[in-house]
């Protein structure tokens, strides 16, 4: 949406601290263990933009709870399964060879939208080791969050959404729809009987430059919105507003819980 359609559709600017109001009032509380999805043109016109909404997202849950966000970077992969667009064969060799190794301080995120890459670039903020499926955390247990990111099965048992399940933490989907939570893919890897697929990117082992393949499997959000939709059923979702996004907040562990049941009874 280009900004003078957000601006119009704007009663007020949003600021950081009429966005910090209206995140707690959606149940966000400091000490809280979160992980935000986010839209930033969904909020309407911010004063400040995404750095007004990370900041709003601090002053909220404050270092004394963790924020955290996915900082994916799909495009440091396998050249011979891009598709949107793909690039001549004769290129993979040469993309292998010379692709930058991912680097959790410089390696931007791809259509993660502007508060996770304002975020990621925050003060104090960490993020995992994964070359396409990072995630960045900011508080208490930032390290704990990030730390031994698995290069196989990435989003399973040795990532962050595992970590996070162990905190007992809560997902905010700021404007955005449940094809967003990422914490599903965890009940994807619980539930097991997904296709292994081989995967590779370039990455920084004992500091030299190496192209890495891995195993993962091949996960699929598509199911995603109907496994919310009848997650929200249960009563266990809390909608609110913040600006003028509809928010979702909901805990992490019931959602991830529930999704694997929904996977069981509903096999692909």
């Amino acid at each position: 949406m280009s900004e003078s359609k957000v601006i119009a559709s704007t009663s007020s600017p949003r600021t950081r601290q009429s966005l910090a109001t209206d995140l707690f009032n959606a149940g966000l509380n400091s000490s809280m263990t979160v992980i935000v999805h986010s839209s930033l043109s969904s909020l309407g016109w911010v004063c400040g933009g995404s750095v007004a909404v990370v900041q709003a997202l601090m002053d909220v849950i404050t270092p004394d709870g963790n924020l955290v966000m996915p900082t994916h970077s799909g495009d440091l992969s396998d050249p011979a399964i891009w598709e949107t667009p793909p690039v001549p064969r004769e290129w993979w060799t040469v993309i292998r060879e010379t692709m930058p190794a991912f680097d959790p301080q410089v390696t931007p995120t791809r259509g993660m939208g502007q508060i996770v890459e304002t975020f990621r670039i925050c003060e104090n903020v960490l993020r995992s080791s994964h070359p396409q499926l990072s995630f960045a955390a900011w508080g208490k247990d930032a390290e704990k969050i990030i730390a031994n990111h698995s290069l196989d099965y990435s989003l399973g048992e040795n990532s962050p959404l595992a970590r996070l399940y162990d905190l007992n933490a809560w997902v905010l989907l700021l404007g955005v729809g449940y094809e967003n939570c990422t914490s599903f893919h965890l009940a994807e890897y619980r539930v097991g009987g997904g296709q292994e697929v081989k995967k590779g990117a370039p990455i920084l082992e004992a500091g030299q430059r190496v192209w890495q393949w891995f195993t993962d499997i091949d996960i699929d959000n598509d199911c995603f919105e109907e496994i919310g939709e009848a997650f929200e059923e249960t009563g266990r979702v809390q909608i609110s507003t913040v600006g003028s996004a509809r928010t979702k907040l909901f805990n992490m562990r019931n959602a991830v819980d529930f999704a694997v049941t929904w996977l069981r009874d509903n096999p692909r």
